[in-house]
């Protein structure tokens, strides 16, 4: 069974754009521009074009999960329980997949705590994703192909995410929580 032929096509970069595929916005490199760096945006930012990839990269995460849900093999007719909680499980993993994606945006902003708050999220609801797919497979519904590809591109994020997390600079605002000191 083929995932999604599109998919296939992103991967080698022939078809279109990834954003077409799963309502993500597009990433806009001048979003979170600061107008106090005047005379500064020549020079190159690591920890923007980190985050810039592992946005993108993310859109194929996005892309290749609504792709197997959409292949989700149907629960038996009679059993109504199990085909709502498919659907709950469902919404619940691309939920946690949707806010990751504005959890990476919304690290652009620069303080340091924000940063480190939104890569706990992300990578709490990253490794959620990839595990949930276990129960998928389990009770039949997913195929093992459709769960490595999509644990490999999970893989692939956590590599980018690594190299991101890696140009964090602490900075001189406090965490009142502590946490992140």
């Amino acid at each position: 069974m083929i995932l999604y032929p599109a998919y296939f096509l992103l991967k080698k970069n022939i078809f279109m754009n990834n954003d077409d595929l799963n309502d993500l916005p597009e990433w806009d490199d001048d979003e979170f521009g600061d107008e106090n760096e005047e005379g500064e945006g020549w020079k190159p930012n690591e920890t923007k074009a980190a985050c810039k990839a592992m946005y993108l990269q993310w859109s194929t995460v996005m892309t290749v999960l609504k792709a197997a849900f959409d292949s989700l093999n149907e629960p038996e007719e009679e059993d109504m329980l199990s085909r709502e909680m498919t659907n709950d499980q469902v919404a619940m993993i691309m939920g946690d997949a949707y806010e990751v994606a504005v959890k990476i945006k919304s690290s652009e902003a620069g303080l340091y705590t924000i940063r480190m708050e939104n890569a706990a999220i992300i990578r709490k609801n990253a490794q959620f994703i990839k595990i949930s797919t276990n129960g998928f497979m389990s009770e039949g519904l997913m195929e093992p192909q459709h769960r490595q590809v999509i644990r490999d591109e999970i893989d692939h994020f956590r590599e980018l995410f690594k190299v991101w997390v890696g140009t964090f600079k602490k900075d001189e605002f406090e965490d009142e929580w502590g946490l992140f000191v």
